[in-house]
């Protein structure tokens, strides 16, 4: 059990910063390091293991890293490597970050107290709201047609797609949503959607929009030819994602990968999200 009055934050984006200014307001201490182009914050230590030796915790970034080398560090120009030198630093407080694999990887974590909030279910299940708001606006921004009365395919039924299918419907849209369990498929048509098994997808008809929450090679040529020649294609499946841009380029199919949208569209929600996940797995511990 440990209680948390300082924290180290060490690089991220807006989320970050919110969450850290957020944790202010609740009393905590927040040291913030490697975001010195953020105007909204100061950082005071001139190096990270003088930011880090008199935190209690040190909070990592979401993503932990973009290229797997260097930490995630988008507001500042400082380039942390992901390597012993990090682990000398970081190891001896407990530390909170995601993609913990890719962290035990990089030095000997083997003592260290190591907490992924990106595992936790509250955070995912909560996550899903503001990419699946994200995701309608980039649908009216790029489509031509409005949502209302729109052919909406969703493809999968996990946390995303039930938040987005509900939106949609609500929203007036024709919704079809693509699942494999018979449990899913009925729930969605409970719901009010026109459910459809993933595999079957490319038999389907023509879409308006198509959003893919599925993290694997869903829309080939076949299926994008099948379904999407007049579509506008979204998703917002982690990368490399589950569209083949290549050919949809070559198709004159519009595709958008839309990445992290929680810390696009809602910077200020998705740092509460964060910051209460870790505050649960602290009490917790």
């Amino acid at each position: 059990m440990f209680d948390i009055n300082k924290v180290c934050i060490i690089g991220g984006d807006k989320r970050q910063v919110y969450m850290g200014l957020s944790m202010i307001k609740d009393g905590i201490n927040s040291v913030f390091y490697a975001m010195d182009k953020c105007t909204m914050i100061d950082e005071d230590y001139s190096s990270l293991e003088r930011a880090v030796e008199k935190c209690d915790c040190v909070v990592l970034p979401m993503p932990l890293s973009k290229d797997g080398e260097t930490l995630f560090t988008p507001l500042s120009d400082m380039k942390i490597p992901l390597d012993s030198t990090l682990c000398d630093i970081i190891s001896r407080k407990p530390i909170f970050c995601t993609n913990s694999r890719l962290l035990k990887r990089t030095g000997d974590y083997s003592r260290a107290v190591i907490f992924d909030y990106l595992d936790r279910e509250e955070l995912a299940v909560l996550n899903a709201v503001p990419t699946a708001e994200g995701a309608l606006e980039i649908a009216m921004r790029n489509s031509p047609k409005t949502i209302s009365g729109s052919s909406c395919l969703i493809a999968g039924y996990g946390r995303i797609g039930k938040v987005l299918s509900k939106l949609l419907y609500a929203m007036g849209a024709h919704v079809t949503v693509s699942a494999r369990k018979i449990n899913d498929l009925t729930w969605i048509r409970l719901n009010g959607c026109n459910p459809i098994e993933t595999s079957e997808i490319a038999k389907g008809g023509g879409y308006d929009i198509i959003f893919n929450t599925i993290p694997s090679m869903i829309f080939d040529r076949n299926t994008l030819s099948a379904v999407a020649k007049n579509a506008l294609v979204i998703d917002l499946a982690s990368a490399p994602g589950g569209v083949d841009f290549d050919e949809a380029a070559r198709m004159g199919i519009k595709a958008i990968h839309a990445l992290s949208l929680p810390g696009k569209v809602a910077p200020v929600t998705a740092g509460e999200i964060i910051k209460n996940t870790i505050y649960n797995m602290v009490r917790e511990e």
